[in-house]
């Protein structure tokens, strides 16, 4: 579990197709890694990824076909830069809101603009997905969690701060960027509990 306030920016050190799969090294930035454990997860660009080897400024993943298929590692290339956040320990502050790394599918950057000092980005997402977003309410977009200012049937608005756009990969966001998307865990099970109330 996650809290959607990213840690660092590290960046793709190096991606070795495996039969099919991925074998995805990481360098780590300043995040620090110290006591960093195999079988750890880190949220990687908003996917959970279990950490299998480990250096003093990286860490090793393996990526399956379906992770592949349903995230944007599939599109990614040495040297891009990725949000990284360990996941969160039960004294930590939920600075954000809660994020399990399980992408629901991937939107795209179709307008970015800046407002005064903010930057506001245009995000298309799957149809599927437009139920769980609401106004005001929390989604994750390559694992930072946000709040969307605007809803349509089509996807979302956000208004980004200065700090957010320093200290995560959205400062290189621009139209035709692919994000992985995650929507808000709460509305998740509220549709579940609701389903199982109409049987």
């Amino acid at each position: 579990m996650f809290t959607g306030i990213i840690a660092a920016v590290g960046r793709v050190e190096q991606l070795e197709p495996r039969g099919g799969d991925v074998r995805l090294t990481i360098n780590t930035g300043k995040l620090d890694i110290a006591d960093m454990q195999l079988g750890e997860s880190v949220a990687t660009s908003g996917v959970c990824l279990t950490v299998v080897e480990k250096s003093n400024r990286s860490y090793v993943a393996d990526v399956s076909v379906e992770t592949l298929s349903c995230t944007t590692i599939g599109d990614w290339s040495v040297g891009q830069q990725v949000n990284l956040e360990r996941a969160l320990r039960l004294a930590d502050r939920l600075g954000g809101h809660l994020v399990s790394g399980h992408v629901d599918g991937i939107g795209e950057i179709l307008e970015r603009r800046s407002t005064a000092r903010a930057e506001q980005f245009v995000v298309r997402a799957p149809q599927s997905l437009s139920k769980y977003l609401a106004f005001k309410g929390s989604v994750a977009v390559d694992g930072i969690s946000l709040t969307l200012n605007a809803v349509s049937k089509d996807g979302f608005e956000l208004t980004i701060v200065p700090h957010t756009l320093a200290e995560t990969t959205m400062t290189n966001y621009k139209p035709g960027t692919k994000v992985n998307l995650e929507v808000d865990l709460v509305a998740r099970y509220l549709e579940r509990l609701q389903g199982e109330e109409l049987k």
